[in-house]
């Protein structure tokens, strides 16, 4: 054998793959970039995905339904996590083929009781979201969004700051010049939670001269609401700039929420462009991973079992059969090699930024503590599809050994007895209020979960 056949060398998209797919990767971060601006919260992505879905045939599906081979369809779970499924000709006992992404990212909520007014300005008091690092929030243009559940049963709809005319919002930050003792403390401590509070307003209201009776006043006559419809919201700041290409050669997106809308938008995507299979297919857009996928709407549920034992009742399985015989690609993100900041990252074992998708054996921290491994024979299997459709992926880990580390659903979904693997889009700066991700890598997590549904 020649030394290039014996030595594994990592290359990039553009040399292993070409002109074709890179011109094909910067057409569809188009598309993926209005996604992103469509959905910066994970309501605002599942009623996008929902969008998608319809326009490709699948219709809405509810726990009891009649389910038959043929059928395309999703289940919206409380407006926040999203399950869609094609279901195929074959047994079901031979398995599904299952990705799972988070539509949910890092961001500040407003606390339940926010609205307060000290030294003429108005504020929202907040419990940010999520692992941010709280200095990066202040002094950003931010905006509103959520929903706001009224005592009769109403939800209305809250998006303040994305439109040119809008007004936008702010968190203080102290002046150089008066910050001598806050540049002392450590980054974790320069902002505390407790001052992440996002000015609303100034201007006093003319009867009462009250900065928060004339932002209630305005709320009022936009929603219809009164203070104790906070009581029952959810509203929060994120970042309101739209994504955009970065560099020159604008081989980049940088967005709010790729973290980790880059993969569910990719393993979305494929199911819908897929062809009809014999197999079925299940993508799961889930809530609540960046706070530990608690709740009836994060991957720790169970709805994930009852989606399963639907499906095996319908086409005569056993559930358990079925998982067993099932395979899944947690699709989440991965931190792409920073040269900026060395020092955290084994090179030879971290992904490099336009080397294609990311699959990730293990996540966890120190140890492998609190991870799913995925076994040698599974990642043997992958290798053999991804080699069919020449899809260009790397294997990665999420910094050196004792740096720290971070999970998925990854083990939330292996628990239950299916083979699974993380399969991502290496980023740069993830979890800040910006974040940066190549087109290509984009692109070849998209033909890599293709490929996954197809063969």
């Amino acid at each position: 054998m020649t030394k290039a056949e014996l030595i594994y060398e990592k290359k990039t998209v553009y040399e292993k793959a070409g002109k074709a797919i890179t011109d094909a990767a910067f057409a569809y971060a188009e598309d993926y970039k209005r996604f992103l601006d469509q959905g910066k919260t994970e309501r605002e992505a599942l009623k996008a995905s929902i969008a998608l879905a319809e326009a490709k045939g699948y219709r809405e599906y509810r726990l009891g339904d009649k389910i038959s081979a043929g059928d395309k369809l999703y289940y919206n779970n409380r407006g926040k996590n999203l399950f869609v499924f094609s279901v195929g000709s074959e047994p079901i006992n031979q398995g599904i083929r299952i990705t799972a992404a988070h539509i949910d990212a890092p961001r500040i909520d407003l606390k339940q009781c926010p609205l307060y007014e000290d030294g003429g300005m108005g504020f929202f008091k907040t419990h940010y979201y999520g692992g941010i690092r709280k200095y990066q929030w202040v002094t950003t243009p931010l905006a509103l969004h959520g929903v706001i559940a009224t005592k009769d049963g109403g939800l209305i709809d809250v998006t303040i700051g994305e439109e040119e005319t809008d007004p936008l919002f702010y968190i203080n930050d102290l002046l150089p010049h008066l910050g001598q003792e806050q540049s002392k403390k450590p980054l974790s401590e320069g902002i505390s939670g407790e001052q992440l509070n996002v000015l609303v307003g100034s201007m006093p209201d003319e009867e009462e001269n009250s900065v928060s009776l004339h932002i209630l006043k305005i709320l009022n006559e936009k929603y219809g609401i009164t203070e104790d419809d906070f009581l029952s919201s959810e509203l929060c700041v994120v970042p309101a700039a739209k994504a955009r290409d970065v560099g020159l050669d604008r081989s980049m997106v940088g967005a709010y929420g790729h973290d980790d809308r880059v993969c569910a938008y990719p393993i979305l995507t494929a199911l819908l462009d897929s062809p009809d299979s014999l197999r079925t297919n299940l993508c799961i857009l889930a809530d609540k991973e960046e706070t530990g996928s608690d709740g009836p709407t994060g991957m720790q549920a169970d709805l994930i079992l009852d989606l399963i034992n639907e499906l095996a009742f319908h086409l005569g399985g056993n559930p358990a059969v079925v998982r067993a015989n099932s395979k899944c690609l947690s699709a989440d993100v991965s931190a792409a090699y920073d040269p900026n900041f060395p020092e955290v990252f084994e090179k030879r074992n971290t992904p490099l930024l336009g080397c294609g998708a990311v699959f990730t054996k293990f996540t966890g921290s120190r140890g492998k503590s609190g991870t799913n491994d995925a076994s040698a024979e599974y990642i043997g299997w992958l290798r053999g599809v991804l080699s069919l459709d020449e899809v260009v992926w790397q294997a990665g880990e999420l910094g050196k050994v004792d740096c720290g580390g971070g999970g998925t659903v990854a083990k939330y979904i292996s628990k239950h007895n299916i083979d699974t693997i993380d399969l991502g889009v290496p980023v740069i700066s993830m979890h800040a209020p910006w974040e940066v991700i190549a087109k290509v890598d984009l692109y070849e997590t998209y033909r890599a979960v293709k490929a996954f549904y197809n063969h």
